[in-house]
């Protein structure tokens, strides 16, 4: 790959990457810490010019109900309350639907190569009801689990069309301030639609769960606990599914090739995951479009095989769709057939990748390809195999490639060889999002992370993650050193996350969808007793392997809340010790310091207030510059922010002190692409065109007050109270009536157009604006370090001076995170004892 097609980015909440245009920064903040009030932002302007005064008119009259300002943020970001896509024809969901064949179902596409070889390891063939009987146990596994629950359930639980563990918890934070993660406050959460529905049954219940989940901080950390699980779980699924994948396709040549042994099988995994993982640098982009065609021929092949053992062997053996013959098989097998039910799991396995890769892809595809392709192409393999074992029951142990015809088996192993790396392959990119996402929302301590394609933001590469994926691996293939053994600790991780799923989605429908409780409980009852009766089954196998994902998950779910317990103290530090405005006043507009032309850029994670780390640049610098902005990267709970709606600004203290604060709002899968000289550009521009619109909306009040002053009042309460009145209307009023208030009272634009252009305050702004941009722009980091006091507790002591403070030097921060010159940046440390 091209190095221009290779884009770094810096995971840290003290950094920005690619920065958006529009009119995003047309946009005014009243900073509710330095007046006592709540921060309401001013709506947006298209343009100066194109400022309506009825609108005006309208926001100053109307008095609505207080909300935060991240309430009216997320109303601002399109799309947050509806998954709004574009009308898409049918052939182009069929051209959808194709693709998702090469990204979502390679990993359960390749099952078969080691469902019933694993199964039958269990359960020694003596009669034809343990053949049905495990075919009818897959045959339902897949309907209840992918079929029912994913395709018709779990893909509507979508957030803004993204899926996976932290999307339900992204779309939870949004109904109900559960949110525990860093740069987060009481005024930063969004607004819980269902408020503005009706009063029913259904509602008064989910508001009862709402406070419960805002009231009670057990009930927070336990949901935490619980999407940092699944997540988990999900990175040692990118470690097993790989090992398990390959090598499941090489054994096939353990009984063609001569001398193809066990040392031979683990050398030559070894040897393609190396190179499997050795080429994630460069990116799934150039071969990515031969996924879906290889795994297209891939089904294919698992149906026409399927079909024809079925004809040749045994065609009864169809008679497996009657569920009785689990009943039998369980009769006949007890306990053994229950240590079986753990490989029947196997068969499932990569069914969370339909909800976790929802992002790329539309419901209607995933559930098109499924029920079109998918489906029908396993259960006629798995038919096939059963059908074969009928005639072959000492064929269990390779029965994928033994019910290959002979003609046929090079090409069928060349195509498993390719179907096994291309579902390790979307295993690990899934990995990649996962841990990505997890810094996102403070979770995961931040890497580096390389962005492979320019066009298509979700392919990433994280060096750290893949290395550590390969040495994991191989040290999985070297000690299981077969299928069996590694399928024993393979279901464990898939069942996890299938649970987790299952408790989030319940939550989902009670909160947010508030559906019929009779209906929502059934979902926990059926799927959730399903899959805790396969979780007891694979918990059997713990001392056969089945530790392997319990400590994976177990290092990553240690990792990652440390991170977040470390981060939320620091973040409440900051916020503690931050800097008084009456201090500021104390200081006057020189600061206490001089003042010389320039910009410093302060990095911080605050979103109101001054932070205190501003007071050692002001005692350590000799002079202070001119134009101070307080920048702060903010994650809201959604998917994507557009770049239109990136920026808000806000002035910080009286206006001869020339503070600003900037705050980037990012989404969970939004991608920071570092470009400084882009950002210091905008930055300017946006700052620029706040400074006109602030002076606009000076002018418009005064102007509105002296054309009208009987039938306008401005007080304090409502003056902040109602800029969000706009932004709740939307969508929620007729054209009609909005149409109508415009065409209200409106005030003639040259008698503002005339103050504007003759107000001095502004053009001196401007001129001083001006003056510091060419002296230039400093990077002032902050690094602060929390130290737990000296009468904290022993595990306190531990997790913050030791593991904490590990886990702090060894990822990236500070000037690794920008791209400009070091003569650019200054730094000062503070530490919090907490």
């Amino acid at each position: 790959m091209d190095e221009e097609d290779r884009i770094e980015e810096a995971s840290s909440n003290t950094s920005l990457r690619r920065v958006g245009t529009g009119s995003s920064s047309d946009r005014r903040w009243v900073d509710g810490s330095e007046v006592g009030s709540e921060t309401l932002p001013f709506p947006e302007f298209k343009d100066v010019a194109d400022y309506s005064f009825g609108n005006l008119r309208r926001r100053l009259m109307k008095k609505p109900k207080r909300a935060d300002s991240l309430d009216v943020e997320a109303m601002e970001i399109a799309g947050v309350h509806g998954h709004d896509l574009k009308d898409i024809s049918l052939l182009g969901t069929i051209g959808i639907a194709f693709q998702t064949l090469g990204v979502v179902y390679g990993d359960m596409g390749t099952s078969p190569l080691y469902v019933f070889s694993d199964v039958f390891s269990k359960v020694p063939i003596r009669s034809e009801v343990d053949v049905l009987g495990a075919l009818s146990l897959v045959i339902y596994t897949i309907a209840v689990i992918p079929l029912a629950k994913y395709v018709f359930v779990v893909l509507k639980a979508n957030d803004n069309g993204e899926g996976g563990t932290f999307a339900l918890y992204s779309l939870i934070c949004r109904y109900a301030k559960v949110n525990k993660l860093p740069n987060q406050q009481p005024a930063d959460e969004q607004i819980s639609s269902f408020r503005l529905k009706l009063p029913t049954p259904e509602l008064e219940r989910a508001l009862g769960i709402k406070e419960a989940l805002e009231t009670k901080g057990y009930l927070k950390t336990l949901l935490l606990l619980l999407v940092l699980m699944g997540t988990s779980m999900i990175i040692g699924d990118g470690i097993l599914t790989p090992a398990m994948s390959v090598m499941s396709a090489m054994s096939g040549l353990q009984g063609e090739v001569e001398g193809f042994g066990t040392n031979a099988l683990v050398l030559s995994s070894i040897v393609i995951l190396v190179a499997l993982f050795s080429i994630q640098r460069f990116g799934t982009g150039k071969v990515g479009f031969l996924f879906a065609p290889v795994l297209a021929l891939w089904f294919i092949s698992l149906g026409s095989i399927g079909i024809y053992n079925l004809l040749k062997y045994d065609i009864t053996v169809i008679r497996a769709l009657n569920p009785y013959y689990i009943v039998l098989f369980f009769n006949k097998n007890s306990k053994q057939a229950w240590s079986a039910l753990g490989g029947c799991v196997l068969c499932i396995t990569g069914a969370e990748a339909m909800f976790a890769d929802l992002g790329h892809f539309s419901v209607r595809s995933i559930q098109m390809a499924f029920t079109c392709v998918v489906f029908p192409c396993l259960l006629l393999a798995y038919m096939g195999q059963a059908a074969y074992l009928t005639q072959h029951p000492d064929a269990s142990s390779r029965i994928f490639y033994d019910s290959v015809p002979e003609s046929l088996f090079w090409p069928v192993f060349v195509i498993a060889t390719l179907a096994a790396m291309i579902a390790s392959q979307a295993m690990i990119s899934a990995t990649f999002s996962c841990v990505k996402q997890a810094m996102a929302l403070g979770c995961f301590p931040r890497l580096k992370i390389i962005h492979t394609s320019r066009k298509r933001m979700g392919q990433i590469y994280i060096p750290v993650i893949n290395w550590f994926l390969m040495i994991m691996c191989i040290l999985v293939v070297s000690i299981f050193r077969s299928t069996t053994h590694i399928a024993n600790a393979y279901g464990i991780a898939e069942v996890g996350v299938m649970m987790v799923s299952t408790v989030l989605v319940t939550l989902v429908m009670l909160l947010i969808w508030q559906t019929n409780l009779f209906l929502a409980l059934c979902f926990p009852l059926v799927f959730g007793s399903v899959e805790t009766i396969y979780l007891l089954a694979v918990l059997t196998k713990i001392l056969e392997g089945g530790w392997v994902p319990l400590v994976f998950a177990t290092f990553f779910l240690t990792i990652m809340y440390i991170w977040n317990y470390g981060s939320v103290l620091k973040y409440q530090s900051e916020v503690r010790e931050r800097i008084s405005m009456d201090f500021m006043r104390e200081l006057g507009s020189t600061l206490g310091t001089i003042r010389i032309p320039g910009i410093g850029l302060l990095y911080n994670e605050l979103v109101q207030g001054i932070p205190s780390i501003f007071g050692q640049f002001l005692l350590t610098l000799p002079a202070i510059h001119s134009t101070i902005v307080f920048v702060c990267i903010k994650y809201v709970p959604v998917p994507v922010v557009p770049q239109e709606e990136r920026f808000l600004f806000r002035r910080v203290c009286p206006k001869d002190y020339h503070m600003f604060r900037c705050i980037a709002r990012y989404g969970y899968k939004d991608v920071r692409k570092e470009d400084s000289r882009v950002f210091e550009q905008l930055l300017i521009e946006s700052l620029e065109k706040f400074l006109r619109c602030e002076a606009l909306e000076d002018a418009l009040e005064s102007t509105l007050t002296d054309f009208d002053p009987d039938r306008v009042s401005v007080a304090s309460d409502s003056y902040t109270d109602d800029l969000m009145a706009p932004l709740i209307r939307r969508g929620k009023r007729s054209e009609a009536e909005a149409e109508q208030e415009l065409e209200t009272d409106v005030l003639p634009s040259s008698s503002v157009g005339a103050s504007m252009e003759e107000d001095p305050a502004l053009e001196y702004e401007l001129a001083a604006l001006r003056e510091a941009t060419d002296s230039g722009l400093t990077y002032l980091l902050a690094h602060g370090d929390v130290r737990a006091k000296k009468n904290s507790i022993f595990l306190k002591k531990l997790v913050i001076n030791y593991l904490y403070a590990f886990l702090r030097r060894n990822c990236r921060a500070g000037a690794a995170n920008l791209t400009v010159p070091h003569m650019n940046i200054l730094q000062a440390g503070m530490t919090y004892m907490v």
